[in-house]
């Protein structure tokens, strides 16, 4: 009876596990697999090796050293502000200025552009960019010729002759526009400017329009008496139309342009300085003198760098046909590029 207990009991034993099998451990649940953070963007700002130049998204790059710090805006370098000890330089498009604290004081100057060296690293294998010459400022010698091209003038038109050291041209070319032609040497010109004009009276008169036929003549107030100065000034707005050539030489080019220039009439008016009873007078009279309002001109200009040559002729007679004497006018100076 006891056999049999222990037998079934064995047997129950038997049933429920298998000797010398461990019982395989249950798996633990896998957890999510934690995402990946993304790798942030690298910004558009970087440092060269040498540590003291950074280029922004390549739009602005800043180059210092002990000596200069220089800031470039533009892929094209549109503006270069250059600092170096007591003297600041910036470049705007095509035009520079100089600005010097000396011990006597401030000094400003218009800059030639190669004073702004490129950044070779930076343009080497950008393509050169036609830059025009038109900007700037004109200073020369105002005069006119009869339709013979005689400084001359008949004796009929005396009154008309002028004092050349004391008659001039002044011109603001204010904006000037370049189109070059497949090359950065030869290109199109255009862009604005004024132009101011003073014909200084030789003669001891001024000129009027008659009131009666309208025609410009000789003018002597009966209540002058000596006449010190006179003079007839004009403002016109220029408008140019040039082709321009430029040829390496050296460092810099020398630039040949021709072409045609417009013009529109703003003011005109005449200018007397006189003695009246031992007093000293004067008398302005504005009008429209039958000057053309819109005229034309050719000129042609030659110069090495900033400095430059220039003359320019006009077809269109000074006063409107018949109503006054038939001038040319002609203005030849120098030129001052931006």
């Amino acid at each position: 009876m006891i056999a049999c207990v222990f037998y079934l009991q064995l047997f129950a034993q038997e049933g429920d596990t298998i000797p010398g099998v461990p019982e395989v451990p249950a798996v633990p649940e896998v957890s999510e697999v934690p995402e990946v953070p993304e790798v942030p963007e690298t910004p558009e700002i970087s440092e060269t090796p040498k540590g003291d130049t950074v280029n922004i998204m390549n739009r602005v790059e800043v180059i210092e050293t002990p000596e200069t710090t220089r800031v470039t805006v533009g892929q094209n370098e549109v503006v270069i502000v250059e600092e170096s000890g007591d003297t600041v330089r910036v470049k705007l498009g095509n035009r520079g200025v100089s600005i010097v604290e000396g011990p006597d004081g401030t000094e400003i100057k218009i800059l030639n552009m190669d004073d702004f060296p490129s950044s070779s690293h930076k343009n080497k294998h950008k393509k050169k960019r036609f830059r025009p010459h038109y900007a700037g400022i004109e200073l020369g010698l105002a005069n006119y010729l009869t339709p013979d091209n005689s400084l001359t003038l008949p004796p009929e038109d005396s009154y008309m002759d002028l004092n050349t050291g004391r008659s001039y041209n002044f011109g603001i070319n204010f904006i000037d526009v370049g189109v070059g032609l497949g090359t950065d040497k030869i290109g199109l010109v255009s862009g604005m400017g004024f132009e101011f004009t003073n014909y200084n009276f030789n003669g001891q008169n001024s000129i009027r329009k008659d009131p009666v036929t309208g025609v410009i003549g000789e003018y002597v107030p009966e209540y002058a008496g000596n006449i010190t100065k006179s003079k007839m000034t004009m403002w016109y707005l220029n408008v140019p139309l040039l082709i321009e050539f430029q040829i390496p030489a050296g460092r810099k080019r020398v630039n040949l342009s021709m072409g045609v220039i417009g013009g529109l009439k703003l003011c005109s008016r005449t200018k007397m300085k006189y003695t009246q009873s031992g007093s000293k007078s004067k008398e302005v009279a504005r009008g429209d003198y039958n000057l053309y309002p819109f005229r034309w001109a050719t000129t042609v200009r030659a110069g090495y760098g900033f400095m430059h040559l220039y003359a320019t002729y006009y077809p269109t007679s000074l006063f409107k046909k018949d109503l006054g004497p038939e001038l040319y006018p002609l203005n030849v100076g120098l030129f001052f590029a931006f």
